[in-house]
């Protein structure tokens, strides 16, 4: 078959996704909502032996479906990272989506389709098939922001993704229209060779750039377009929260990051003010308004603004090494964000979620191993070496440095120094006050494996960061090189 249509090879993860997908759906309806468990392991192989197909696509740069989908180095690094955040997502999900009557085989497999749209976002290569991934992953999550039925917040968080979603997309194809409509094309490489062959964009073209970074904004978390957030974070389920927080935002990232350096690279003055006045406000609005919050959710939405601030910090130079820094930043977000969120689904007094930052008092005392996992993670979230997350901050503010964005880094690390007192306050709290009611045990194989490999890569990044560090160097110069 691949003979015969060599087009397909470069969307293989893709496609292999997508019947995975739709087999599940057939499992799911036939054997029923007792079969919830089996459908959410498959749903797991399936996106590991997806990322293995997307690994092992080699190197080069493959133009495919009528120049809709591209295939490169930049493209297996984020679909790596974005299956394996969906597939500990989805082993995230097990015990509480069983705990909680949410224990339908729609679930793992809305999840799934969600990380099909992920995959379609980071290999487009023209407005219209970006616009189709986007779609794919948003219709799925907005179902799942809902998913708990018996729940007015729940029910609150969808209606309000749902409604603010809209919005965005409604801007995304505006200014995708414009584009259109002034370059007389939708295909990247097109708009890529006109503005390369020399022609002055016209103010058309910019107002639909603004228009469409606009709508890809709101898909980051990006101020002035998060409005969303907090209220979706605090309100959805917690397994669907940390999904949230993990692989749509390194999708939306990569998306991000491919439409202005492929179509618009020629064009990034003027778009690098728009990025460094997004990045300096995402920073900032990170760093302040999360200290009066008493919900741990809500916080770490707050903390999730600022984190992607950090990451557009490297985008906002415009070079390779500024966008090596951002896919280091966001390969060690992954890992620290699922690592905080098991720690947030192991709060539970029995039998009963909690979500209150107080109700982590004395948690060193009743469970220190779950203590120091979420230590470790609090360290690294607020840059505090020899923790990953100083080293992803690390590699995005030396680039900004580089290219003389000066204000940017020294605003960079001013809110660092801001958010670093409320990932210091969860720390005094768990081992400073008086514990009030234990948590109870853990009881899930699954959730202490990701706790132990989430915590030892966030601990022992330094040790060995070639690994990661090189492919997201190679993964930056195809994107430059296409």
């Amino acid at each position: 078959m691949i003979a015969q249509f060599p087009d397909l090879w470069p969307a293989l993860p893709e496609i292999f996704l997508a019947c995975a997908g739709m087999a599940l759906l057939l499992i799911g309806v036939f054997n029923g909502d007792r079969f919830t468990r089996p459908v959410a392991y498959l749903a797991v192989v399936a996106m590991f032996l997806a990322a293995v197909l997307a690994a092992g696509y080699g190197t080069g740069r493959v133009v495919t479906f009528n120049g809709l989908f591209v295939m490169d180095a930049f493209g297996v690094f984020m679909k790596v990272l974005v299956l394996l955040a969906s597939a500990l997502a989805v082993i995230m999900s097990l015990g509480y989506i069983e705990r909680e009557d949410m224990n339908r085989f729609e679930f793992p497999v809305l999840m799934l389709f969600a990380t099909l749209g992920m995959l379609m976002m980071i290999s487009a290569n023209d407005l219209i098939s970006l616009y189709v991934g986007l779609e794919t992953q948003s219709l799925a999550l907005y179902v799942i922001a809902a998913f708990r039925r018996d729940s007015s917040a729940s029910s609150e968080a969808g209606l309000k993704y749902f409604v603010l979603g809209a919005l965005s997309s409604g801007m995304l194809l505006y200014g995708a229209s414009l584009v259109y409509g002034f370059s007389g094309t939708t295909s990247f490489d097109k708009i890529a060779a006109l503005f390369a062959g020399g022609a002055h964009p016209s103010m058309g073209v910019i107002i639909g750039l603004v228009f469409v970074a606009a709508g890809l904004a709101f898909k980051v978390s990006a101020v002035p377009f998060h409005m969303w957030t907090p209220d979706v974070y605090q309100g959805a389920p917690t397994p669907v929260t940390a999904f949230f927080a993990a692989a749509p935002k390194i999708a939306a990232i990569a998306l991000f990051t491919r439409l202005l350096i492929e179509p618009f690279g020629h064009l990034v003055h003027q778009w690098q003010q728009i990025i460094i006045v997004t990045s300096i406000l995402s920073m900032s609005l990170g760093a302040f308004a999360a200290i009066n919050q008493s919900n741990i959710k809500r916080l770490m939405a707050y903390s999730s603004i600022g984190h992607i601030g950090y990451a557009l910090m490297g985008l906002a130079t415009g070079t390779e090494d500024g966008v090596r820094g951002l896919l280091v930043y966001m390969a060690l977000y992954l890992f620290m964000n699922v690592g905080t969120f098991a720690v947030i689904l192991c709060m539970k007094q029995k039998g009963q979620m909690v979500e209150e930052i107080k109700d982590l008092a004395g948690l060193s005392r009743t469970h220190p191993m779950l203590a120091a996992a979420m230590a470790i993670f609090m360290f690294s979230m607020a840059g505090i070496p020899p923790m990953a997350g100083f080293f992803g901050k690390l590699y995005v503010f030396l680039p900004a440095i580089q290219s003389q964005l000066y204000t940017l880094a020294v605003i960079g690390v001013l809110t660092s120094v801001v958010g670093a007192y409320y990932y210091l306050r969860i720390i005094k709290i768990m081992y400073f006050d008086e514990p009030v009611v234990a948590f109870d045990k853990i009881g899930d194989d699954g959730m202490t494996a990701i706790l132990v490999g989430t915590g030892l890569f966030t601990l022992l990044f330094f040790v060995l960061p070639a690994p990661i560090v090189n492919r997201a160097a190679a993964a930056a110069a195809a994107l430059f090189a296409g």
